[in-house]
Parts: structure tokens; C-alpha cells; sequence
């Protein structure tokens, strides 16, 4: 790493969306309201499962660790963007684009460790009921989400070093709201091939790696739910599932768009728009998905609402 560049370099420009000064206030409210939305309801959902002893479960305990990285993943890159427009810069340090690449990788990947978990979690309930509460214990419960949170810090630190040992010219721009990992590594003066590296093994890993454990566990459950003779026993086996299912279709499906429209044009300013999909729009849907078809949900966040 050269100490020059390092010290030339002191700042990048995020682009973002529009460079339109008339399109900022719409662009400030919309990202606003989404945000609020987003960490108004995952706190709700974590203060709901938390004061109510019925939902002292492993399913409602993935799914507080859930919502807490909801929260925790929108906060990496939203705030900052609003900060930006309301005073009218595109600038963040080289020191912030590092931290905010690290906590954005951290809860990204912890986010798709925490959907895997979830998918095993139904997989044991609706395929072993009879061991489920033996093998879902509180301790492997939370052995489950320690070992998914040193996955993310792991991989967020390796990545983040990475970055670190890299060259930088002066005045680098990013066509993004955020600072995106790929995007910051195809900035570097310096030869990029080990990062390259790294991000596609810990792709393939770390992303294919659980959504595997997704489709093993949804294939056994389908299987076993066939199986059930009765309808109103499908149904309900089905709609224990139904709710992790649409969130893993948003994630994956608006991840894997975003891939590919950057395969196709990695400049280009939709890039940006596709991510907003799975960093703000799937995270604040997922109260809505958890609550609205969840009756025990629904009964907790009246108490929690109504001081019940």
C-alpha cells in the first residue's frame, strides 16, 4: 500500500440517484419515510416479542435477531445518504467509506445467515416435532446466532483489510448512495485481483452457502407437508413457513437482480435504484410480512401498543 496515495486520498463523492437539485427534496422525503417506517416497525416487532412471554420461542427469537439486523442494516447506509443531501455534499471520508463497507457486509451477511437458521428452525419443527424442543434448546439457539455473527464480523474485517492494502488515486467518485464494496474496489489504482478473489469465494460461500441450507430445508418441508393428509393440516403446517418464504424471495430475488444488473451496466445509475430493494424496501416490509398473517404477532404488538 502506498502511504501517499493513502494520505492524497482523504475522501470519495458519492453520486447517488440524481444530481438534479430539484429531485433532493423528493428523493430526502421518500428515503425519510422509508427509514422511519423500517426502524419504527422491526422495533416494534423486537419490543412485542421481547415483553411477551408467549413468543419466548426459537422461531420469534431468529426472528428478533431479524429485525435487529433490519434495523441495524438500513442504518449503515441511509442516514449518511439524508446527511448528504441536506447539506447539499456528496462527500464521505476514506475513514467512513471503510466503516460503512465494514457494518454493510457485517449485517448483510448476518442477515442471510439468520434467513438459513430460520429455514432450519421450521425444517426441525414441521419434519421432527417430536425432537423439535430437545434439539431447539435456548442454548443452541443462541450458538446459532454466535456463530452467525462471527461469520459476518469475519468476513466484514477480511474484506474491509482488504480494501485497506489498496491504492487509491485522488478524487474518486462512486455512482452509488453508499459505499459498495465492489464499487470502491474497481476505484484502486493497484492491481485488484486478490480482492476480486476473496469477493467471489466469500459469494459463493457465504451466499450460496445458506441459500443451499434453504433450499435443502424448504425441499424436506415440502415433502413432509405433502404428506399430511388433512388440508387444514397443510394449511397451517404451510403458514408457519409463509412468512420466512416471502422474505427470503425478496431478499434473494432483489440480491441476485442487483447482481445482474450490475453484471450489465456497472456505472449505470439503475444499480443504485435495484439496490434500494433489498437495503431499505425488503427490511422495511418485513413487520408488515411478520405481522399482518400472524395472529400471536398481531395479539403482542396490541398489548405492547395498548400497555396491556
Amino acid at each position: 500500500m502506498k502511504l501517499s496515495n493513502q494520505t492524497q486520498l482523504s475522501e470519495f463523492l458519492l453520486l447517488g440517484f440524481s444530481e438534479d437539485p430539484a429531485l433532493q427534496p423528493l428523493i430526502f422525503g421518500l428515503f425519510f419515510s422509508m427509514y422511519v417506517i423500517c426502524v419504527t416497525g422491526n422495533l416494534l416487532i423486537v419490543l412485542a416479542i421481547f415483553t411477551d412471554t408467549h413468543l419466548h420461542t426459537p422461531m420469534y427469537f431468529f426472528l428478533t435477531n431479524l429485525s435487529f439486523s433490519d434495523i441495524c442494516f438500513t442504518s449503515t447506509t441511509i442516514p449518511k445518504m439524508l446527511v448528504n443531501i441536506q447539506t447539499h455534499s456528496r462527500v464521505i471520508s476514506f475513514a467512513g467509506c471503510i466503516t460503512q463497507m465494514f457494518f454493510f457486509i457485517l449485517f448483510a451477511g448476518l442477515y442471510d445467515f439468520l434467513l438459513a437458521v430460520m429455514a432450519y428452525d421450521r425444517f426441525l419443527a414441521i419434519c421432527h416435532p417430536l425432537h423439535y424442543t430437545v434439539i431447539m434448546n435456548p442454548r443452541i439457539c443462541v450458538q446459532l446466532v454466535l456463530v452467525s455473527w462471527v461469520i459476518g464480523v469475519l468476513n466484514a474485517l477480511m474484506q474491509s483489510l482488504l480494501v485497506l492494502r489498496l491504492s487509491f488515486c485522488t478524487h474518486l467518485e462512486i455512482p452509488h448512495f453508499f459505499c459498495e464494496l465492489n464499487q470502491v474496489v474497481h476505484r484502486a489504482c493497484s492491481d485488484t485481483f486478490l480482492n476480486d478473489l476473496i469477493m467471489y469465494f466469500a459469494s459463493v460461500l457465504l451466499g450460496g452457502g445458506p441459500l443451499s441450507g434453504i433450499l435443502y430445508s424448504y425441499s424436506k418441508i415440502a415433502s413432509s407437508i405433502r404428506a399430511i393428509s388433512s388440508k387444514q393440516g397443510k394449511y397451517k403446517a404451510f403458514s408457519t413457513c409463509a412468512s420466512h418464504l416471502l422474505t427470503i424471495s425478496l431478499f434473494y430475488g432483489t440480491s441476485i437482480g442487483v447482481y445482474l444488473s450490475a453484471s450489465a451496466a456497472p456505472s449505470s445509475a439503475s444499480t443504485s435504484a435495484a439496490s434500494v430493494m433489498y437495503t431499505v424496501v425488503t427490511p422495511m416490509l418485513n413487520p408488515f410480512i411478520y405481522s399482518l398473517r400472524n395472529t400471536d404477532m398481531k395479539k403482542a404488538l396490541k398489548r405492547l401498543l395498548l400497555h396491556k
